[in-house]
């Protein structure tokens, strides 16, 4: 009998990786529903913010303040001139969240290695990651 903790045991990667890319996952069918997102956002877009990772790496300054007016709380000119938004960037920074204690472990039987990477665009087919063969069956 499977147990409420069972999501928190290593699946074997290849079948897990299959299904992904075919989009069988929890949230059944992920591409489409990515889509489908995605579309609505071009067509809604004080609806739906979408922010992509690599924006998120090259001007992340930007990317903040567009999240705040986006959901309606934009920086006020004092917050901007005392540089509240680089200290939030600083905050959320990839190195400052890997140092936190809290994700040093990894949770049940997942290492930390699961949840966090590099932080660097397209380093999925390095062969560090993910073998290339896996890297060039992602959609």
């Amino acid at each position: 009998m499977a147990t409420k903790f069972e999501w928190l045991k290593e699946p074997p990667f290849t079948p897990a990786f299959e299904s992904f890319c075919e989009g069988r996952v929890l949230s059944d069918p992920f591409w489409e529903h990515v889509l489908e997102y995605y579309t609505k956002s071009l067509c809604n877009p004080e609806k739906i913010l979408i922010l992509k990772y690599e924006e998120m790496l090259e001007c992340p300054i930007d990317r903040v303040m567009r999240l705040a007016n986006f959901i309606g709380c934009p920086f006020s000119q004092d917050e901007l001139k005392n540089g509240l938004v680089e200290k939030i960037v600083e905050f959320c920074s990839f190195d400052k969240l890997k140092d936190l204690d809290i994700n040093k472990n990894g949770i049940g039987n997942l290492k930390n290695s699961y949840f966090f990477r590099k932080a660097i665009v397209h380093d999925a087919g390095d062969g560090k990651q993910i073998g290339q063969d896996h890297a060039r069956k992602i959609p």
